[in-house]
């Protein structure tokens, strides 16, 4: 994009390098683009300039923009692009930016060369070029005087043409940028990035409700129930626990089982009617246990490598503390009651909303930001937003603004089931994760089309999907039919096409697929409204499937992003198959979406060399295979498992090597 000069911190007329279609931008650069601690940021700039002279550039990158900032010396791809890249090295909000100039040395070197092979006297260019060579010299960091020196020294021996050869070289050249004068130089504006840890990009999130969690039939679950079921989570290769909001539930309007309008004394409520005479949002719900007993949740977590994410969810029962003492932070209907939440034809009557258009939004917002930071105090540095696209937009670019300034390791995941334009507005403003479609996409054809979608270099450089098998709202038609198959297909297409994914359980594992009546994606009994206990100890449990895929994950680096997925030709358009590379391997990975029927394919491997043997493992039954050509049949049973991960390796000496091969 260009900028007149003046518009990008330039306020030199003679400016005259022109810098357009500045890359990572998000909205050309009104967004921040989005990274991960030491994941490489690589920028590319169309950069040229009046006339024949040639152009240099840096990419600047800093802390803050009065921070003195690191370079990288933009190098030529083709035509005008430039491209140069940075690692970020520091959790936190960094800018990036170009600075660019005429670079008169290069321009020099170009033009002197050619007038010397075509025979001309290049005397006085031989003057200029010591010139600039003492000049540099200057400028430049003591340890590469000596060498620029020493070049200004060479232009004086005999012989033209040797004379430049001693000085056109890229040692001399690389000296040369790093003392440029840069008069004149053009900057671009500053592009931010938000640099998050490693599980903004790669994690896997399991779901559990606490009052669930007893192992005790005759009585709910507890913190400390918690605390003793973070082990089996753990087993299983999860590295966040995210429980449903733990505050003090409201009374009035209570919910009972399956929904029920009218509740019996001894129903919980939901989790989501947030409030009584106990507390709101910065309480803890009595039943659950003290803050001692969360201090030791957060601790045990800790020890077992698991972040603990909590469900943040803005809205109040009739009887939350603020009803009563922020009476305007809520929407009143012409009688004086309080608008509840809708989602027609669904009516939460136990619900409130918040009113974004509140005369005092200013305080409703810093009481929002206190529920974070009161939290983030105690240890949690996840939180799943529940339906932020009811909330207002500016909020949440202000509010994640401030924590991520404050605390740069916290993550926020959307729950995002909105609109296309809406679910990404809300990542542009700062969500880190977002849910997606992926619990509905369930033929290859709108899998591939959605996955393309979302996987582009403009949309991951600033939303990250997560993809969930099912959520405590959602249990799809395809799981309710297709049963502990279709449970397998869903945990291995969301575990391998994305680096995020996330369960619902116990209920997925135990592969609780009954709802509440026929076509809906309710649950029959759901959490939501009462209690269950499990039994983690079934057969026909899929943790053992879980924990494989979780093992896989992090031992293949492939699986760590989403920037390197291709979809792979396959004959039977019931199967899907995709490729991810990664730390020197290559991951192939086909699944068949029909839970109830074999299927055969053709799989088409264009990537390797059909002529020469290849290894070929099955991280899913540890099966090894010696393949030859770029076409290969496969057999898919989802009686017995419905896919196949290969991890696939070309190189090897000889077929006798394959025996010894891990």
């Amino acid at each position: 994009m260009f900028h007149h000069p003046g518009a990008m911190g330039d306020s030199d007329l003679r400016s005259r390098v022109v810098l357009e279609s500045i890359r990572p931008a998000v909205d050309g650069g009104r967004y921040p683009i989005k990274r991960t601690l030491h994941e490489p940021v690589e920028v590319s700039v169309q950069m040229f300039a009046d006339g024949h002279d040639r152009v240099a550039g840096d990419l600047c990158f800093a802390g803050t923009e009065h921070d003195d900032p690191l370079r990288v010396p933009l190098r030529k791809v083709t035509g005008d692009l430039h491209c140069a890249v940075f690692v970020p090295d520091a959790l936190g909000i960094q800018r990036y930016w170009i600075e660019a100039w005429i670079d008169r040395w290069a321009t020099w070197c170009d033009g002197s060369a050619k007038k010397a092979a075509a025979g001309v006297d290049i005397a006085v260019e031989l003057q200029e070029g010591m010139a600039m060579l003492r000049d540099a010299s200057v400028r430049a960091a003591p340890q590469h005087r000596a060498a620029l020196d020493r070049a200004a020294a060479a232009l004086k021996e005999p012989g033209a043409a040797h004379r430049l050869e001693l000085v056109l070289g890229p040692h001399i050249a690389e000296l040369m940028h790093a003392a440029s004068e840069r008069r004149h130089a053009t900057r671009s504006e500053a592009h931010e990035v938000w640099v998050e840890p490693e599980r903004a990009r790669f994690c896997a999130w399991y779901e559990l409700f606490p009052r669930s969690a007893s192992p005790d039939p005759a009585r709910p679950g507890t913190l400390q129930d918690v605390t003793r079921r973070l082990e089996y989570v753990a087993e299983l290769g999860f590295d966040t626990v995210y429980l449903p909001p733990v505050h003090p539930i409201g009374r009035t309007k209570r919910k009972g089982p399956n929904n029920a309008l009218v509740a019996a004394p001894e129903d919980p409520g939901s989790p989501w009617a947030i409030g009584s005479a106990e507390g709101g949002h910065l309480a803890l719900h009595p039943e659950l246990g003290t803050w001692e007993d969360f201090r030791a949740l957060v601790e045990r977590a800790e020890s077992l490598n698991l972040h603990v994410a909590l469900d943040v969810a803005f809205q109040c029962s009739p009887d939350h503390p603020w009803v009563h003492e922020h009476p305007e932070w809520f929407r009143h209907r012409p009688d004086g009651s309080i608008h509840t939440a809708e989602n027609p034809p669904k009516r939460y009557e136990d619900i409130y909303p918040l009113d974004f258009e509140s005369p005092d939004a200013g305080e409703l917002w810093n009481a929002l930001l206190n529920v974070f930071t009161f939290w983030i105090e105690r240890g949690v540095r996840s939180f799943r937003v529940d339906n932020p696209h009811t909330k207002s937009f500016r909020f949440w670019a202000w509010v994640i603004r401030r924590i991520k300034e404050m605390h740069p390791d916290v993550i926020f995941l959307s729950e995002a089931f909105a609109r296309p334009n809406v679910a990404r507005h809300l990542a542009k403003s700062g969500f880190t994760q977002s849910y997606g479609y992926f619990p509905w996409k369930n033929g290859r054809g709108e899998i591939e089309e959605y996955f393309r979608e979302i996987t582009r270099p403009e949309v991951l450089d600033y939303m990250r999907t997560s993809s969930w098998t099912n959520t405590p709202d959602i249990l799809t038609e395809y799981l309710q039919w297709g049963g502990r198959p279709a449970a397998v297909i869903r945990a291995i297409l969301a575990a391998t096409l994305s680096a995020s994914w996330g369960v619902y359980g116990p209920a997925f594992e135990l592969v609780d697929v009954r709802p509440r009546q026929a076509g809906s994606e309710e649950y029959l009994d759901s959490e939501k409204y009462q209690v269950r206990h499990w039994n983690l100890n079934a057969s026909h449990s899929l943790a053992p499937l879980l924990k494989r895929l979780n093992e896989i994950r992090r031992t293949y680096p492939a699986f760590h992003s989403d920037r390197t997925l291709e979809f792979l030709p396959a004959s039977d358009p019931a199967v899907v198959a995709h490729r991810k590379s990664g730390g020197g391997r290559t991951l192939v990975t086909v699944v068949s979406v029909d839970p109830h029927g074999v299927r055969e394919t053709e799989l088409e491997l264009p990537f390797v060399d059909g002529t020469r043997p290849y290894q070929v493992h099955d991280l899913l039954s540890d099966e090894r295979y010696l393949w030859t050509g770029q076409r290969q049949r496969l057999r898919l049973d989802p009686a017995s498992m419905p896919a196949r991960v290969f991890v696939i390796r070309e190189e090897h000496r000889s077929e006798s090597d394959f025996e010894y091969w891990t």
